[in-house]
């Protein structure tokens, strides 16, 4: 019974999601309201405040794997290898897999992001929790001491070439451009922007061998 009982909030909030997603593209972001998303998903609205606290949320539904990303790739390195190295093989993994997390949505999407002030204000605030969110995780994997601003500085360092690339991807995407050749471009700068940062943090967070 629990599992089925999982089984169907899930699928509710999928199709929350779906209904707010196609009404958002339809219609703007900002002209669409909760009610209306209520209905198209034939549930209550306060069900979907329930599912979904922020109306940006619904639009931007991948926002704690975007903001969790970076810090929980870094956490799994391997022994013996840096910051850099893991989220450098990280970001180039998700490029090759067209991951939404990075930014491939379809220009669709794109655009309704694009054209909507609050999702992009909103979009600037999920960048700056992920960079929060490393720095937190780069200052206890270096074990710095509280108040170190090394950790940070790293993070903004490396939240910021994730952040050119994402908004390369998303300019792609507006400009027509299909997936393949969105990652093959996007692979080139990754590895143009992740060379830049290796002679400042190519030997930063290194794990000991176990």
């Amino acid at each position: 019974m629990t599992g089925l009982r999982a089984q169907k909030k899930q699928e509710t909030r999928q199709e929350i999601s779906d209904q707010a997603t196609r009404l958002f593209i339809e219609r703007g972001f900002e002209a669409t309201t909760i009610a209306e998303i209520a209905d198209a998903a034939r549930v209550a609205k306060k069900t979907v405040t329930n599912y979904f606290p922020r109306k940006e949320d619904l639009a931007l539904d991948h926002h704690e794997a975007f903001t969790a990303g970076l810090a929980a790739t870094v956490a799994r390195r391997a022994p013996g290898e840096s910051a850099l190295a893991a989220l450098r093989a990280a970001f180039l993994d998700a490029a090759r897999s067209h991951d939404p997390v990075i930014g491939f949505s379809g220009e669709p999407f794109a655009r309704m992001i694009a054209d909507s002030p609050t999702l992009t204000a909103r979009l600037r605030e999920l960048h700056e929790l992920r960079e929060e969110s490393l720095a937190a995780v780069l200052a206890e994997e270096t074990g710095s001491a509280l108040g170190d601003i090394g950790p940070r500085a790293a993070a903004t360092l490396l939240g910021g070439a994730h952040r050119v690339l994402f908004r390369e991807v998303m300019e792609l995407t507006l400009d027509g451009r299909g997936n393949d050749e969105i990652a093959d471009r996007v692979v080139a700068s990754a590895a143009a922007v992740f060379d830049l940062l290796e002679p400042a943090l190519g030997d930063y967070a290194v794990r000991a061998p176990a």
